[in-house]
């Protein structure tokens, strides 16, 4: 077997050229290849296309890149943590396709198993299916590029439209474990979209946690085998942000507790 492993996280993305597709695990900031990311924002390469759940916040995670300009098109769900993106979209200067979670996941997990295009009941009746879905607007505030309409066909009666596979140049995914042949487990939610873009991934980059033999995974516990993954870096475990932290206040946890020992 093959030790895909590489010395560090610049080592790995160091061939990734401008231009290029990425696929990048994590929703929110749960389980992002930060390490990975961070490294890709060192390395220089712009005119990116992500495709990722959402991209990041203003200073972390795919937020990096996006400030520097980095990332020309992005196909995502959720944008709304990012004042930057915001910016840069109505701006002009950012090309958006904004895509159904599910359909997104979807659209990567066909990718990964060869499968060229499938029908999906997500968008139909709206401007998913039927076109017109704003993706980048002029410096004036119109809009300059629009979606366009889609295949729609009926089975058993209900309308389903036509959505086509992903399948980026490269991937950047985030794993708890990994071992030297690429086989890899997550840990919790922080699974998320790291599975569906690590199957999309032309070249899928890990970086990982914790960096095992080969053998000492237990199979049955495999996310994604080593089939799907070219390279696999020891990142540790990183800092891992929170984008939303919300804790009670000392006196409403008093109050509680009191009710609870009342009680």
């Amino acid at each position: 077997m093959i030790d895909k492993t590489v010395a560090t996280a610049e080592e790995a993305v160091a061939d990734i050229p401008s231009g290029a597709s990425l696929a990048v695990g994590g929703f929110g900031l749960c389980g992002i290849p930060e390490v990975l990311i961070s490294a890709l924002h060192a390395q220089g390469a712009d005119e990116l296309e992500t495709v990722s759940n959402n991209c990041g916040v203003d200073d972390w995670g795919l937020g990096l890149l996006l400030a520097d300009h980095r990332i020309r098109r992005t196909v995502s769900s959720y944008v709304g943590e990012n004042k930057e993106f915001a910016r840069q979209f109505l701006a002009g200067e950012l090309e958006v396709v904004l895509t159904p979670q599910g359909t997104l996941a979807e659209k990567l997990r066909a990718g990964g198993a060869g499968i060229p295009a499938f029908y999906t009941a997500a968008g139909v009746g709206t401007q998913v299916s039927e076109g017109g879905l704003p993706q980048k607007y002029d410096a004036g505030g119109q809009v300059a590029q629009a979606s366009e309409p889609k295949e729609v066909r009926s089975f058993g009666g209900r309308e389903y439209v036509l959505e086509e596979a992903l399948t980026p140049d490269y991937a950047l995914v985030h794993a708890w474990k990994g071992d030297r042949h690429g086989n890899l487990v997550f840990h919790a939610s922080a699974m998320n979209f790291n599975p569906l873009c690590a199957m999309a991934g032309g070249i899928t980059i890990a970086e990982v946690e914790e960096l095992v033999e080969p053998g000492e995974l237990d199979p049955g516990e495999v996310h994604v085998p080593g089939i799907f993954v070219q390279r696999v870096v020891l990142a540790g475990p990183g800092e891992k942000r929170i984008e939303k932290r919300t804790v009670a206040s000392a006196s409403a946890g008093a109050r509680n507790n009191g009710t609870r020992e009342a009680n």
